[in-house]
């Protein structure tokens, strides 16, 4: 039997997004979202599925930051839903959805759970999107106005921000491959509305620094693991594709003031250019205080003609896979921060998502999700070992704290520590948030 064993000065957590959670979609003057839009148009979201009620945890803060206390985290990072905020993007600004997230982070630092704030976590004002959405750099400008109120109203209250989540999808798997909201297929397009994010966030923390606040600002990617399936330069190159489009495309820009040059040839022989203008990239190119990394899965992959936009196919080499669908990698997980630490020096990272997909339901009121506790203790095996070998990990937080609506997937799949009845929105702890419990309390586990 082994023992992993973590450092008493790790921050452990949950984290949720506003959409997937709170409902109320009507509550306090809230705006519509391209969320809201984009889950009730025919054949988008699985089953019809919408984020009108989620899990109510608009009305149910109190009750789900009571769940958190008992389980003993140090953080919760949630999402701010922006049309609360500002109900049409830009202009009046909402006191009531101010003062919602004011409650929230009053009750959660009564508790003693510290806030972790996610300025973007996809639901963009509806009205922004129909000038354009991030296509638009009008929308940078509002994002920014957005997140100085957020400062402003915020900033003694909250240490840990972070701009936006996983940019990858936001850009390229909602705007190329279509399956999130809006909805387009348009490779330059979403070529254009990353870049355009890439610019808010610089823009966002110039911002904040300005404001001389005493907290920390980042952004958090998400990231998968190409492993290549042969020492073959070919396969080895296509895997470089693949996890670039991830990796690099997002943090070079960031950490080193330039988009990779082997993608940025890529993409122009398929006729795709990035819409740099003057002083984008020493936007883009601010200092930041830590970076988010949200990992789920990676696969063995090979080089293949003309296979998606790398020349890049995925091989079922025989991994477990989750209710989802996903291959279970936490080697990946181990290759991925460890990469990303030769790439870019010793940053502070917090691990801001990470989980998986079991439906398992309540029998006799428990729910024996023993798949999620094995996901969970590889997992943080393979995050103990990227930190023994020199990778800068400050904290966890485990995706996600509740079951809740999971995008185009609607309700059909659960990533909870914490089963929710959708019909009565019944809480129920999972035995892996029993599991989480214990081994945040004692800050190890057993293998």
């Amino acid at each position: 039997m082994s023992i992993i064993q973590f450092p008493k000065e790790m921050k452990w957590g949950v984290a949720t997004a506003s959409y997937q959670i709170e409902g109320a979609i009507n509550a306090g003057g809230r705006g519509a979202s391209i969320w809201d839009v984009f889950a009730k148009t025919p054949g988008k979201v699985k089953n019809g599925d919408n984020g009108d009620v989620a899990c109510d945890s608009y009305h149910r803060y109190e009750e789900d930051i009571e769940i958190m206390k008992d389980l003993g985290v140090d953080m919760y990072r949630f999402s701010v839903a922006w049309p609360r905020i500002f109900p049409n993007g830009t202009g009046e600004v909402s006191r009531e959805g101010l003062d919602y997230y004011h409650r929230l982070v009053d009750r959660l630092t009564e508790n003693g759970i510290q806030p972790m704030c996610t300025l973007y976590h996809w639901d963009l004002p509806q009205a922004l999107q129909e000038k354009g959405g991030w296509d638009n750099r009008d929308t940078i400008d509002a994002f920014v106005c957005y997140a100085e109120i957020m400062f402003e109203e915020f900033g003694d209250k909250i240490d840990h921000w972070i701009t936006f989540n996983e940019p990858w999808c936001v850009s390229f798997l909602s705007n190329y491959i279509g399956v999130h909201a809006p909805g387009n297929t348009d490779l330059q397009l979403a070529a254009n509305v990353a870049h355009h994010l890439l610019v808010a966030h610089g823009k966002a923390v110039q911002s904040y620094r300005k404001m001389g606040l005493d907290g920390q600002i980042g952004y958090a990617p998400n990231v998968e693991w190409n492993e290549p399936f042969s020492n073959q330069m070919e396969d080895a190159e296509a895997c470089k594709r693949g996890n670039g489009w991830f990796i690099e495309w997002f943090m070079d820009p960031v950490f080193k003031g330039a988009y990779p040059s082997f993608l940025v040839e890529w993409f122009e022989k398929k006729g795709i250019t990035v819409p740099i203008e003057a002083g984008d990239m020493e936007t883009i190119q601010q200092p930041i205080d830590f970076l988010g990394i949200n990992y789920y899965t990676g696969s063995v992959a090979r080089y293949k003609e003309n296979e998606g936009l790398f020349d890049l196919e995925k091989v079922d080499a025989g991994y477990e896979k989750t209710d989802i669908g996903w291959n279970i990698y936490p080697e990946g997980f181990y290759k991925v921060l460890s990469y990303i630490t030769e790439q870019y020096g010793q940053i502070p990272i917090y691990i801001t998502e990470n989980g998986s997909c079991y439906n398992d339901e309540p029998v006799n009121g428990q729910v024996k999700d023993e798949g999620r506790i094995r996901y969970l203790s590889q997992h943080l095996t393979a995050l103990k070992r990227s930190m023994e070998s020199g990778v800068n990990i400050k904290g966890y937080m485990a995706w996600s704290l509740l079951d809740n609506f999971e995008w185009a997937e609607g309700y059909s799949m659960r990533f909870g520590i914490v089963h929710v009845n959708y019909r009565t929105l019944e809480r129920t702890k999972k035995d892996s948030f029993y599991w989480y419990k214990q081994m945040i309390a004692n800050q190890f586990f057993e293998l």
